[in-house]
C-alpha cells in the first residue's frame, strides 16, 4: 500500500511516496513558478504523481491515496483551496480537478502546517500521542494542533495560526498586519531581525562581539549566528538569545495553556539546535504552565520528520 504526499509550497512543489512504515521510497520535485495561472499548477501536481510512481517503478494503480500539504485556507470536505497569499488560489476546486486527471479514488488536501503536526503525530515525535502541538521556527512561526487524533480546523477550516497570538503589545510589525506576534519574535526572522538590531548596537557603542566575524564569515546574518556566538562565550550573543528564548517560552506555555497536549514539538530551521534549544527553552516554559506541580506537563521535544514533515503528512491524511 503506497500513498503519495504532495507538500506544495511558493518555491517548489515536491511529491513522495510514502510506503506502510511511513517512510519514502521515492522524492521528485519542480519549481512552482507561482506567478502562474492555477490550472498550471494542478496539471504539474498531477504529473509529478505519475513521475514518483515511475522514480519508485509503482504502478500508480497501487497508489491509495494523494494528500496536498498546501499553504492558507483550505478545504478537505468541498476539495478547494480557499485562499493563499503566496499562491494564485481562490476557491480553486483542487481535488476534483486532480480526480480528472488521475487514476486514484482517494484525495485529501489540508494546511501545510497542519499536516506537518499530522505528520508527526502519525510517524514523528508525537506518534502514540492523542493530543499534540507542532511548532515550526521557520521562516514564520507555523503550527497545528491534534486533538482527540484530530486536527483542530475551527468552523471555516482556518484555525491553528498559532504564530499570530500577541505576545508585546505595540510590538513589532508583523507580516499579518498586526504588531506584536509572536512570529515577529520567535521566528528565525524574528532572531535574525533581534540579531541585526544587536549588532547595530555594538556597532554605536564601540562593544565587540564575535558575531561580527560570524556574520562576515558567512556572508549574512543567520538563525544561527547568536547561537553559535553564545556556544563561543560571546555576551552581546548570549543576550540575543536569551532575549529569544523568554518570547519562545512564553507562546510555548501559552499553546499549553489553551490544549495541554501530550506532546509538544518543535520542528523548523531553528529546531536544528536540537537538545540545545531544549536545554534552554524547556526550564523556561514549565514554570509558566499553569497547574505546575499538580497537573502532568506535556512532553516537549525535537519534531523528527524534519524537511519530510510535510510530504508525509499530506501522504497519511486521512488516517
Amino acid at each position: 500500500m503506497y500513498r503519495i504526499g504532495i507538500d506544495l509550497g511558493g518555491t517548489n512543489i515536491a511529491a513522495g511516496i510514502v510506503n506502510e512504515e511511513f517512510k519514502i521510497v521515492a522524492k521528485v520535485s519542480v519549481p512552482t513558478r507561482a506567478e502562474r495561472p492555477a490550472e498550471e499548477i494542478v496539471a504539474d501536481i498531477a504529473s509529478l504523481c505519475r513521475d514518483v510512481c515511475a522514480k519508485a517503478d509503482i504502478d500508480i494503480c497501487e497508489v491509495t491515496s494523494v494528500g496536498i500539504a498546501s499553504p492558507g485556507i483550505v478545504s478537505d470536505e468541498s476539495g478547494e483551496a480557499i485562499y493563499a497569499n503566496n499562491l494564485p488560489f481562490h476557491h480553486l476546486p483542487i481535488l476534483p480537478m486532480l480526480r480528472e486527471m488521475l487514476p486514484i479514488k482517494e484525495f485529501h488536501i489540508e494546511n501545510d502546517a497542519n499536516a506537518a503536526a499530522w505528520g508527526e503525530a502519525i510517524a514523528g515525535a508525537a506518534k502514540g500521542a492523542k493530543s499534540s502541538i507542532m511548532i515550526t521556527l521557520g521562516t514564520g512561526v507555523g503550527g497545528g494542533v491534534i486533538t482527540d487524533g484530530k486536527v483542530l480546523k475551527g468552523f471555516n477550516s482556518a484555525a491553528g495560526e498559532l504564530g499570530h497570538i500577541v505576545i508585546q503589545v505595540g510590538g513589532r510589525q508583523c507580516s499579518c498586519g498586526r504588531c506584536g506576534c509572536w512570529e515577529a519574535y520567535s521566528s528565525a526572522t524574528g532572531l535574525i531581525n533581534t540579531t541585526k538590531e544587536k549588532l547595530e548596537e555594538c556597532a554605536k557603542t564601540g562593544r565587540e562581539t564575535v558575531m561580527t566575524k560570524l556574520v562576515a564569515d558567512a556572508g549574512k546574518v543567520s538563525g544561527r549566528t547568536a547561537f553559535d556566538g553564545m556556544r563561543l562565550g560571546d555576551a552581546a550573543a548570549t543576550e540575543v538569545v536569551n532575549e529569544y528564548i523568554e518570547y519562545l517560552a512564553s507562546g510555548l506555555a501559552s499553546m499549553i495553556n489553551i490544549a495541554q497536549p501530550e506532546v509538544l514539538s518543535i520542528g523548523g530551521g531553528i529546531s536544528n539546535e536540537g537538545q540545545y534549544l531544549l536545554d534552554l527553552v524547556v526550564p523556561k516554559v514549565l514554570p509558566q504552565i499553569y497547574g505546575r506541580g499538580v497537573v502532568k506537563a506535556p512532553d516537549i521535544r525535537i519534531a523528527t520528520l524534519r524537511n519530510d514533515a510535510g510530504i508525509i503528512g499530506a501522504a497519511v491524511l486521512g488516517l
